[in-house]
């Protein structure tokens, strides 16, 4: 356990910033579920609703710096391909 205020804070501050990436990434992986039970339901409508929200969310993520960049890109983009493959 620490001793010093500084390292004591930062324990707490820590623990309050996984607490916050762990809940962002939960809202991601639960919107590309959405998007996967569109996909295999064949539903061309609902995927597309649930692939706009889940890109945004996945945006929002790796604006917060859950994500890399680059993550967010690969994320976006297989899940942009299963919904085109509907088609």
């Amino acid at each position: 356990m620490a001793n010093i205020k500084s390292a004591k804070k930062r324990i707490l501050v820590e623990r309050r910033n996984a607490d916050r990436n762990k809940a962002i990434r939960s809202k991601v992986k639960t919107a590309i579920k959405k998007v996967d039970a569109a996909v295999t339901a064949k539903d061309k409508a609902a995927a597309d609703t649930a692939l706009k929200a889940a890109i945004s969310e996945i945006n929002k993520a790796a604006s917060k710096g859950v994500f890399h960049k680059k993550t967010a890109s690969r994320k976006i983009s297989r899940i942009t391909l299963a919904v085109n493959k509907i088609a």
